[in-house]
Parts: structure tokens; sequence; C-alpha cells
């Protein structure tokens, strides 16, 4: 390889390049556990300051997932959150279009070739205007071939970047409960979109629901767990006060079956007297039934 044609190759594309431990390497990767060595950009990267929330899920989604991706990115991004995804079929491509429709907030694609090769094909204009809005990211060089090993190496990129996870549809295997561990690793706190117990594109995501990771029925949800949404608003929409971001954590860790104390407890890693405060505090607000020893999530009320 001679690096003074490689650069000429790239300046040609219109591709930067950052190098770990180097002036333009993003702040968001550079204490990662397991960071690119080297990160290949189309774009611009400055648009990584700010919040960020990564959308996945299955390439073979339903309508219904489609959809709802659709809006979670829309909405996601007309309130000023980057959504980040891996421009893949399906629910990626159904995020970032959202995202592109809102106009607002950059969206951010994570590739798992090199920024000249568009995989999936016919995804070219995605990438484009992804790109022209936002920025597009990989580890792959020019010429780099979507390799399946890439993919996996992608979705920690992915995960590394979001501050909240959330998984729209998935099976049980695949690419979307990659990202889900590489964000447990990190600490990064995984939502899930509920779905019909008849999709079997649905089955990982109620399956993480059941393991206790919180619902995201709507970008709401998602504010929330952003610490963002309290901030904007004072009430739900049915008058309820919204839970403060610790608070919430807690709502969110209760779920919609009947738990006990402990049960929270092992799933917050709160003390009991912490603990037992902020689901005093919830059911005060009409959020958390007590039925003696057991606490159950109120749904919220629209009109």
């Amino acid at each position: 390889l001679d690096p003074a044609t490689e650069w000429r190759r790239l300046v040609a594309a219109g591709v930067g390049v950052a190098v770990r431990g180097g002036p333009d390497y993003p702040v968001a990767l550079a204490g990662d556990v397991d960071p690119p060595a080297v990160l290949f950009h189309r774009g611009d990267p400055a648009v990584l300051a700010g919040p960020r929330v990564a959308v996945v899920g299955t390439r073979r989604c339903s309508p219904t997932g489609a959809g709802v991706a659709t809006e979670l990115g829309r909405d996601l991004a007309a309130a000023g959150v980057a959504v980040v995804s891996g421009l893949a079929s399906g629910i990626d491509a159904a995020a970032h279009r959202g995202a592109l429709a809102a106009g607002s907030a950059p969206p951010i694609g994570v590739v798992g070739s090199g920024l000249d090769t568009v995989y999936p094909r016919g995804q070219e204009r995605l990438w484009r205007d992804v790109a022209s809005a936002g920025v597009l990211l990989s580890e792959a060089p020019l010429g780099g071939a979507p390799e399946r090993w890439r993919f996996p190496a992608r979705n920690r990129v992915i995960a590394a970047l979001a501050d909240v996870v959330v998984v729209v549809e998935s099976h049980r295997r695949g690419g979307s409960p990659h990202t889900v561990d590489e964000a447990d690793r990190r600490g990064v706190e995984v939502m899930a979109v509920p779905g019909s117990v008849r999709n079997p594109a649905a089955a990982g995501t109620n399956e993480l629901l059941a393991e206790g990771c919180p619902p995201a029925c709507s970008a709401d949800d998602v504010l929330v767990a952003l610490g963002l949404t309290a901030a904007r608003r004072s009430s739900g929409s049915d008058g309820r006060a919204l839970p403060s971001p610790d608070d919430r954590r807690v709502l969110d860790a209760v779920g919609w079956q009947p738990v006990t104390l402990d049960q929270v407890a092992l799933r917050t890693g709160l003390g009991v007297a912490e603990l037992a405060a902020a689901l005093d505090r919830l059911a005060d607000s009409g959020w958390v039934a007590r039925h003696g020893g057991w606490y159950e999530r109120v749904a919220e009320a629209h009109p």
C-alpha cells in the first residue's frame, strides 16, 4: 500500500480519515472499550456532538415495524436527537428515512463496507442523503467489501456511539442481539418496542422486555430515558407529573408485570431505602400501584 496514492484516492472520493489519538478522532469513541484504530467518514463528523440514539432491528421486518421505526426516527430527530443506525434494509433504513424526513437533527450511519461500496445494493440514495445531511462512518478502507465479519464490528461502533439503543423488531438471532450485547458491555441502556406474540420478527424484542428492558412505545419514552422530556414537559398527557430521570429508571425496572421490592432492587442495583422512597413517589404520582407486597405499573391514559 502506497500511502500517498491512498490519500489521493480518499481526497478524490470526498472521504476523510481520523486515526485514534489524532486531533480529528471523534470524542464519542475515544474512551470506548474497543475503539476503531482508523475511522473513515463522508459528511460532517461534528454532528456526533449531542444526544444520540441507535434505532436498530431486523432486515426482515413487518410493515408495522417499519412504520414504528420511521416514526421513532422522525420524532427523535425533530426533538434534536441524532439517530444512529447501520443503513441495512428494514428497520435501520426506515429509522434513517424518518430522521431525514424531520429535517432537524442530522442522521449518523455506520456501515460495514468501504464508503465507496454501497451495501445492500439499492441503498445508494439513502447513503447519499445521510452523508449530505449528517455523516457516514466506516472502519473499512475504500474498496472494502461487505464481508460477514465486518458487521459485528460495525455493531459495536453503533453501540459505542449511542446514549440509548432502541430495538424495534428483532428475531432471536441476528445483528440486533449482537448490538444489544455490545450495548450491555458498555452500560448503554437498551429499550425495546413491544410486538405481537404472533409476529416472529418481534420474538427478540419481546424477549428483551421479559428480561427487564424498558419499553419504547413512542419517542417520548426514549426522550425520558435520555433525561430530555422531563425538562420540556412538567406532566404527562393524562396530567400526572413526569418522574425524574432517577425515578424513571425505577419505573422502567418495574416493567409491566407485578414485581416485588427485591426484584426491582436486583434490576436497578439500588439500596432498599432509596428504592422504597422512589416507589413511594411513583405511587403518590399515580405511576405505580401497590397490592400488598407487590408493585405494578399503571398505564398512561391517553385522551
